[in-house]
């Protein structure tokens, strides 16, 4: 991969992903990946997805993490890794085997995942204009080629994504496995590093409830798990969560993460501070240009 691939501070996709809206983003991707029957059913012969939702989500956080942040040869070998596994695996269903590697799947998992993290961010509050999330799609589709696809064949505008979604509703299902996600990502399991907040494990079902809620209209129907309220209640809800997220001191949101994505995320900070970035704020601080070193502040 190229460094052009790796997106800069300069990026909506810094702007996105920086954002804590991410979390809500990340499980209603999960969800709607699900509706895909042959890509749920190879998640559940593959992965162990049944056993620890929050770990995939994890794991899917460290790898847009290390595309995102990462130095351009940490991003290339996090993408050979997804690369080099999916090619070993594959799906029975219906009779038929299909490769995990198989261009639909890998593109509704990419397209459901970024049209997720941006409609949270975009509902949530982060000032984004049209123009910039088509600029955010558009960085994403050359994200995309790390796990195997052509970007020209990856949606690049919010108009390209809407009409990837409305030609794909015929080919999805509320399938048992579909179901079942949406149960454990309502009600996970902690995995063992993380029950020390089992305590507090009961605030974990309005927050996935909030996730189901910014699912289109069209997949809430489809699963018919929780009842409607009033979207404006569930815009609401998300623009609390943002508030109160993003209001989190960076070491400290950083705990939720896995041990080798925090290290990941220091030597990012280290990186970007020997190239003139001020860091002193964390990460989350290079979303203000007035922390970029001055030849890019004037550009």
């Amino acid at each position: 991969m190229s460094q052009e691939t790796v997106q800069p501070p300069q990026s909506v996709t810094w702007l996105v992903h920086l954002d804590r809206t991410m979390w809500v983003g990340g499980v209603r991707g999960l969800m709607l990946q699900a509706l895909h029957p042959v890509a749920m059913r190879g998640v559940w012969q593959n992965s162990t997805f049944q056993e620890d939702p929050f770990g995939r989500l994890r794991r899917t956080a460290d790898f847009v993490g290390r595309v995102t942040f990462a130095a351009p040869q940490e991003a290339a070998a996090a993408g050979r890794r997804v690369r080099d596994l999916h090619r070993s695996l594959r799906v029975r269903h219906e009779g038929r085997t299909h490769r995990v590697d198989d261009p639909e799947l890998l593109l509704w998992v990419h397209c459901a995942e970024v049209s997720s993290y941006l409609a949270a961010a975009r509902r949530g509050g982060l000032a984004l204009t049209g123009r910039m999330a088509d600029r955010y799609l558009a960085e994403q589709r050359r994200s995309a080629a790390y796990v195997g696809l052509h970007p020209e064949d990856v949606p690049g505008s919010r108009a390209g994504l809407a009409g990837y979604f409305t030609d794909m509703r015929a080919k999805l299902a509320r399938t048992p496995e579909a179901a079942e996600t949406v149960r454990f990502l309502l009600w996970p399991r902690l995995p063992e590093e993380l029950r020390m907040l089992a305590a507090g494990k009961p605030l974990w079902f309005p927050f996935g409830a909030l996730c189901y809620l910014t699912l289109p209209a069209w997949a809430r129907r489809m699963y018919g798990t929780l009842p409607e309220v009033p979207q404006a209640a569930v815009t609401a809800a998300l623009r609390a969560f943002r508030l109160a997220a993003n209001s989190v001191p960076e070491p400290v949101h950083d705990r939720a993460f896995l041990p080798y994505t925090r290290e990941m995320l220091d030597g990012a900070r280290e990186r970007l501070g020997a190239s003139g970035y001020d860091v002193s704020h964390g990460l989350r601080g290079l979303i203000d240009p007035r922390r970029w070193p001055p030849h890019l502040r004037a550009a």
